[in-house]
């Protein structure tokens, strides 16, 4: 997702958790200060899926959407978007930043919901450093993904660092909570923006220094719109770093402004993506598990754009 839009957007988080509030619990409800004690002792009862294996076969990989697509249906109704975005097809969901203030049972509810449809969560967007450091708000989250069934906490929005030192920096932080999220069957991610892919020092891009400063097993999730708006080249960063763009993000670009529908406005399939050999990439050196739809506008209507880019995907992989 690119920087220019919030997904913390005081009026469309406040949206999604009253919404969210209304659906009915079926659980007692749990403290939330439970800390990082409870969330270990009740690990063992929850979910025990995990992110999905590497396919052989292109049918066997999933597509899933990033809900961030859908932000104000979702905000209006959870229920009713979960279910829309099912019977379109979609067989995953990528809960981004407002779920981090769900209640425990809030989040069985969704889970109990999110089985009835078919429909799994291998990972989730979280904005900030605090998901990420030794702490409630780490806690918290650790217990909230073990209950939706997901396996992988992606940083979405990092802070404004500057300079390689200030990433090094970064990427410490990063490494040690991989290394703490290890022991609860969970792993952690960067989210690429178009920044991300600038010099740093004239030669390094910030990518670069992720890349080398995290451990094999920090994952790499590629926005691939966000790649080529940057004039950087999606296939040969995959190449570059194999086994570990296991989730990538399918959203399309096109030169032009959204006056002339284009940007990241273009559907999945119609900007200068080259999709074909960044799948075929990613399915030989790669290593995805599955695949993410983000589409932040375009001239249809939320639900309807991405239905349109789920058919646009499906026919590419028919071809």
């Amino acid at each position: 997702m690119t920087p220019k839009k919030s997904i913390v957007d005081p009026i469309s988080r406040r949206n999604f958790l009253a919404i969210s509030a209304a659906v009915p619990a079926v659980v007692v409800a749990q403290s939330l200060g439970s800390g990082a004690s409870t969330a270990s002792a009740q690990s063992t009862t929850l979910s025990t899926d995990s992110m999905a294996q590497p396919a052989t076969d292109a049918k066997k990989y999933s597509v899933g959407l990033e809900l961030y697509s859908v932000r104000t249906e979702l905000s209006h109704d959870l229920p009713k978007t979960l279910t829309a975005v099912s019977k379109m097809g979609y067989e995953a969901v990528e809960f981004y930043a407002p779920y981090a203030s769900w209640s425990f049972p809030q989040a069985k509810d969704i889970k109990s919901l999110m089985d009835d449809l078919g429909l799994r969560c291998y990972s989730t967007h979280n904005n900030g450093v605090a998901t990420f450091t030794p702490g409630d708000a780490m806690a918290k989250a650790i217990e909230l993904n073990q209950i939706l069934g997901s396996r992988l906490l992606v940083l979405a929005s990092a802070p404004s660092a500057k300079g390689v030192d200030s990433w090094k920096e970064l990427c410490g932080k990063l490494t040690t909570a991989a290394d703490l999220l290890k022991a609860h069957g969970l792993t952690a991610g960067f989210h690429n923006h178009q920044t991300e892919w600038a010099p740093l020092d004239g030669t390094m891009r910030t990518m670069d220094v992720i890349a080398a400063n995290t451990p094999p097993e920090f994952v790499l999730q590629l926005d691939v719109g966000t790649c080529v708006a940057a004039g950087a080249d999606p296939v040969a960063w995959i190449k570059a770093n194999p086994g570990r763009i296991k989730t990538i993000h399918l959203k399309d670009w096109a030169p032009g402004d959204n006056a002339q529908e284009k940007g990241y406005r273009v559907l999945f399939g119609e900007g200068v993506c080259p999709w074909k050999e960044i799948i075929a990439a990613e399915e030989s050196v790669g290593g995805v598990e599955h695949y993410l739809i983000e589409q932040e506008g375009s001239r249809y209507p939320e639900l309807e754009s991405v239905q349109r880019c789920l058919e646009n995907w499906k026919k590419l992989r028919a071809a």
